[in-house]
């Protein structure tokens, strides 16, 4: 019995010892990036090119990739998307790639239970949807694989794949129109503060549309809540998408004097650019 336990005992001791913990050749990172109202959360492994020919070489053409290395690349999203016209619902899919010299297969898969690539164990039935995309050749090299988000808007954004001397890009758009329209007409309808009226009004703004609504909605936002410096400064914007320059340079001409009052120089500076701007389209 006694031998039994201590042969047990050292089993126990050996295999606690035996863990090792390294630093991995291909980092874990975790990307997480809002799109309009959406949230995108992108988990993937990060290898180094260490002197190796990528593409073509350590990473095949035509054979399934697992767009970065270790456990397969992770991609969820919060609410429904589009990417090239294919709508993904919310929830987490897999990424893998088949690329080609000319072209790249992406693939969003609903299986996300495989390690890696899955090989043998990937179904094509399983995937959401692929789409094709055209690679591009870039100038710099891009030493570890990498994932990001760039050109954003309320409504879209590109995500990048970069690696070696080739990024692919991924044109992802989100369904922020609908879901503030209904929200702001909820809020409007709803005894709306100054605040609220602002928010809408610099939304409308920002996305240059319904210009007059938005400039109603800022007149009575001052009315409630006063004079402010970025009050004015919408509205002045506002006034000049209306091709309405001189009142617009009098709304920043107010927001550049109550900005200078709180010592906001960035909003003294971007209303002295616009009044020079407009002055301008006025000669």
């Amino acid at each position: 019995m006694r031998h039994i336990l201590l042969l047990c005992l050292l089993s126990f001791l050996f295999s606690g010892h035996s863990q090792l913990q390294h630093p991995k050749a291909s980092p874990l990172a975790k990307l997480e990036q809002d799109i309009g109202l959406t949230t995108i959360k992108i988990e993937y492994s990060r290898p180094a090119m260490r002197g190796r020919t990528i593409f073509g070489d350590l990473v095949p053409w035509g054979r399934i990739w697992r767009v970065g290395a270790n456990a397969s690349t992770k991609f969820t999203t919060s609410d429904t998307l589009d990417v090239k016209g294919n709508s993904l619902a919310p929830g987490t899919y897999a990424l893998y790639a088949f690329p080609y010299e000319s072209h790249w297969d992406v693939v969003f898969h609903k299986n996300t239970s495989h390690w890696g690539d899955g090989r043998t164990a990937y179904d094509p039935a399983e995937d959401a949807f692929s789409v094709r995309i055209t690679p591009q050749k870039i100038a710099d090299t891009q030493e570890n694989f990498m994932i990001a988000f760039d050109q954003l808007t309320h409504d879209s954004a590109q995500m990048y794949w970069q690696w070696e001397n080739t990024r692919v890009v991924i044109p992802v758009t989100v369904q922020t129109k609908e879901v503030m329209e209904a929200q702001i007409q909820a809020k409007l309808s709803d005894e709306p503060n100054a605040q609220t009226l602002y928010e809408v009004a610099r939304y409308y703004q920002e996305e240059d549309i319904k210009h007059s609504e938005g400039l109603s909605l800022v007149d009575r936002a001052i009315t409630i809540g006063g004079d402010t410096y970025y009050f004015h400064r919408v509205r002045s914007l506002l006034l000049a998408s209306l091709g309405k320059y001189e009142e617009a340079i009098e709304s920043a001409q107010r927001s550049r004097e109550l900005a200078d009052a709180e010592g906001k120089d960035e909003f003294v500076r971007m209303n002295d650019k616009n009044i020079s701007l407009w002055s301008a389209k006025l000669k």
